[in-house]
């Protein structure tokens, strides 16, 4: 069997077409890096504090606590925001696959491609947003704490004073 110069432009394009989404999915592959990444330092963390929560004194627990409480939801939304773009990155695959297959077999259906796109885009959107409060509740758990030290400062440094 031997493949027309037409047949063979054919295939090439619909591969071109079928892999252009790959380029999405490569984005995806590395936010979900940085995902997982701060989701691993934020583990790393808690267990760090429940190793040594058992020595701290009453106040200093209940701090810990605190923060353990602050660490357990950024894990907790962090692991959303994951499994949001890890459903994106799949619904891509299926674009990719379905985009190839259109083109060598025959298929009804062409609202299924945008469709899939759309809801893998809406999916990204929604775990990026969720990216976005994750560090949202990162930084103002370190600005509660920094004004929590420049409190204890300046009533250690008024006591030193009278």
């Amino acid at each position: 069997m031997v493949l027309s110069p037409v047949a063979v432009d054919t295939i090439s394009q619909s591969i071109q077409l079928a892999v252009a989404p790959v380029f999405l999915l490569t984005g995806i592959g590395s936010m979900l890096n940085v995902l997982t990444t701060r989701l691993g330092r934020v583990i790393d963390r808690a267990r760090q504090i429940e190793a040594a929560i058992s020595g701290y004194p009453s106040e200093r627990r209940r701090i810990a606590l605190a923060d353990l409480a602050i660490l357990d939801r950024r894990m907790a939304v962090a692991h959303w925001a994951i499994a949001l773009c890890t459903c994106s990155a799949l619904l891509v695959c299926i674009v990719v696959a379905v985009l190839f297959i259109g083109e060598v077999v025959l298929m009804r259906g062409t609202a299924l491609v945008p469709s899939l796109f759309i809801a893998a885009m809406a999916l990204l959107i929604l775990g990026l947003m969720l990216f976005l409060y994750e560090i949202q509740i990162a930084l103002g758990s370190v600005r509660v704490r920094a004004a929590g030290l420049f409190d204890d400062e300046s009533q250690s440094s008024s006591k030193s004073v009278k």
